[in-house]
């Protein structure tokens, strides 16, 4: 095992080599000829391990190359949102990244194309490594293709040399890809094994500057000259004195210290688990992940091998590779059941927690939300206003401005929004891309029992949808409904939550009782229960102005059922300022409310007389935007007092 660092500010692990972009088709069982449409990841071998790294915990960074163009962005800003470090991670200004393109045809066939002639991370700039950079780190993980070509062994040599130098462990994943070293046809990337004197002659001048080299028995046969697994690890051993790691698939993984023993077995014999197998791509990359997470924490042999083997167990049950990387809280919960899931895809637990622990940003310490995803409360105003109601449009365009005006004036970093996608299409996709919290609804607007507005086929729609626009959908909702009511409304939120789930995008649920004569400090905890009991578990809930004993049983609720729910947002219902002031009292006391989304307090007036043509398009701007600024303010005077912080948020 590896000792601590002795710097507790240094990275974990560096690691050079391939990273790219994967597009996996959506089709499963299409020929790669037939697919019609493919998800875009994160991709590349040291890429994968990177970011699977540091989804466990790790600091981890990434040494290689990117095209200075969009998917070069997408690389870049995707591995950091993991928490990768990418100060190393260069910039090619005439190369593209690396993508390569895939197909799950079936168990055993995955079509797979690599599209890397001269791509920018085999044109890794040796000169531009810096040894002060190695330095930092525990560790060192190099893949084997970047030992394929000139260009690329400068770059391992100079970062191994620095390693060597400043006692920084080295790790090889042979990672063996024969199309990669030309020995396939460019169609070919599929194969996995091919015999080749001169690579492995190659490889094995390499092998002394490894501290721990993993492959599966393949790649290690590359490495050894033979397709006789023992034989090929005591050639290997002739050439390094590294801790060699075997992979066997569902069978495990073999670890071997010393002298290469009679049989496989009378290694460190770690047994995998079997699972259903989706795509066995990445399962390589994760059990690196795992491996690494375990050793470089100072773990047992045993102990990192079983982490390695349940990430790979997970990977290949799940669509694509580094989005499928387990975190580091999934993974436990998965070692402490995994004897009992033969389908982890399927466990409704792991999937939730898969879910709620890799959502980005990870946190939203506040959401003070402007709120226009009006729509026949705009009509009806441009109609008594005698307005074209074409303007509306236009309106949701200012509206965003004054989101922003309103945010710049009271230093809130991070703008929020309600709105729709019948009027605010324009409005929507001005705001989109700036990073900024984006709700959307698809409820059809007052309808109880619950109706969507774009009809039932949800998946028609959301396939569409940004991924950072969160689901907003408002259900007028008491827990004593007529019985065919209450399980009508459920079953469409339950259709809804799959969905949102099947399609990556987070899912607020606006509870409001039917009858505000009929609600007790009860009646809200025991509405969320029954929607969590049924399996529905939202990112967020959206809810009216509470009594203290009512938000205490609601945030009892949240905390028993969900702990990973991210918050409450209050909502206004046209409510007066001075009256929204007075539900932020109580509110503000309860952590799980996270702020507000408010819309005719703020809009309603302005909005009518900017309809009515009494003010210009700066006016709007300029009172919507004040409206807006004031009760941020409040909200955020109210979370700064001391009363406030002493109660329910400590």
């Amino acid at each position: 095992m590896l000792e601590s660092s002795k710097d507790p500010h240094a990275l974990d692990l560096i690691c050079l080599g391939r990273v790219a972009v994967d597009l996996y088709s959506q089709q499963i069982g299409s020929r790669l000829e037939d697919v019609s449409s493919f998800a875009k990841y994160l991709g590349g071998s040291s890429g994968n391990m990177a970011y699977g790294t540091a989804r466990l915990g790790l600091r981890s960074a990434m040494l290689s190359r990117v095209g200075n163009e969009q998917l070069g962005n997408f690389v870049r800003e995707e591995l950091g949102r993991a928490g990768v470090d990418v100060s190393a991670l260069q910039t090619d200004p005439d190369r593209h990244t690396a993508l390569a393109i895939l197909a799950i045809k079936d168990r055993d066939t995955f079509p797979l194309l690599f599209y890397r002639r001269d791509c920018a991370d085999m044109a890794v700039d040796a000169e531009a490594i810096d040894p002060a950079f190695i330095a930092r780190a525990k560790a060192l993980a190099i893949t084997g293709t970047h030992l394929s070509t000139e260009t690329t062994q400068r770059a391992c040599r100079k970062a191994l040399d620095a390693a060597a130098e400043h006692g920084v462990k080295r790790i090889l994943d042979i990672d063996y890809r024969p199309v990669l070293w030309g020995l396939t046809p460019p169609g070919d990337g599929e194969t996995r094994f091919i015999a080749d004197e001169q690579v492995t002659r190659h490889l094995q001048r390499w092998l002394a500057d490894f501290d721990l080299i993993v492959g599966t028995e393949e790649e290690f046969h590359i490495a050894g000259g033979s397709t006789d697994t023992l034989a090929s690890l005591r050639r290997v051993r002739e050439f390094s004195d590294a801790t060699l790691v075997c992979k066997l698939g569902a069978l495990g993984c073999v670890i071997i210290e010393g002298a290469i023993p009679d049989q496989l077995a009378d290694g460190i014999l770690i047994e995998g688990v079997e699972v259903e197998v989706l795509n066995v791509l990445g399962a390589g990359d994760a059990f690196m992940s795992g491996l690494l997470r375990g050793w470089l924490r100072g773990e047992s042999w045993a102990t990192s091998a079983s982490y390695a083997n349940a990430c790979g167990a997970l990977v290949v049950s799940r669509h694509g590779c580094a989005p499928a990387m387990p975190t580091e809280e999934e993974l436990f919960d998965y070692l402490s059941r995994r004897e009992t899931l033969e389908r982890p895809d399927r466990d409704a637990r792991l999937n939730h927690l898969h879910r709620v622990t890799t959502r980005v940003p990870i946190e939203w310490p506040q959401v003070c939300g402007l709120a226009f995803d009006h729509r026949r409360q705009l009509t009806d105003m441009a109609r008594e206003v005698k307005a074209d109601p074409a303007r509306l449009s236009l309106l949701k365009q200012l509206l965003v401005k004054a989101a922003e005006e309103g945010a710049r004036r009271t230093g809130l970093a991070t703008p929020a929004i309600l709105v729709d996608d019948i009027f605010g299409q324009d409005a929507l996709n001005d705001a989109t891309g700036k990073q900024w919290w984006i709700g959307r609804p698809v409820e059809l607007p007052g309808s109880r029992p619950l109706r969507f507005q774009h009809g039932d086929d949800l998946g028609s729609q959301l396939r569409h949808w940004p991924r950072e626009h969160i689901i907003k959908c408002l259900v007028f909702y008491h827990p004593d409904d007529p019985l065919s009511l209450r399980l009508e409304q459920e079953a469409r939120l339950r259709q809804l939550y799959q969905a949102a789930c099947a399609f990556g995008l987070e899912l607020l649920i606006e509870v409001i009782p039917p009858d505000p004569s009929d609600v007790d400090d009860r009646t809200l905890a025991r509405s969320l229960t029954r929607l969590y009991n049924l399996g529905i578990r939202p990112d967020w809930w959206k809810l009216p102005a509470m009594p203290d004993a009512a938000w205490a049983a609601v945030s009892r609720v949240i905390d028993a059922q969900d702990p990973h729910c991210r918050g409450v947002v209050l909502l206004g219902l046209d409510a007066p300022m001075e009256a929204m002031k007075r539900g932020f009292a109580a509110a503000a006391t309860h952590r799980r409310c996270k702020g507000f989304t408010v819309g005719r307090t703020l809009f309603a007036g302005p909005s009518r007389e900017w309809l009515a043509g009494v003010l210009d398009d700066t006016q709007l701007i300029d009172r919507v935007a004040s409206n807006y600024a004031e009760l941020i303010g409040e909200w955020q005077r109210l979370r700064a007092t001391p009363a406030h912080v002493e109660g329910d948020l400590s």
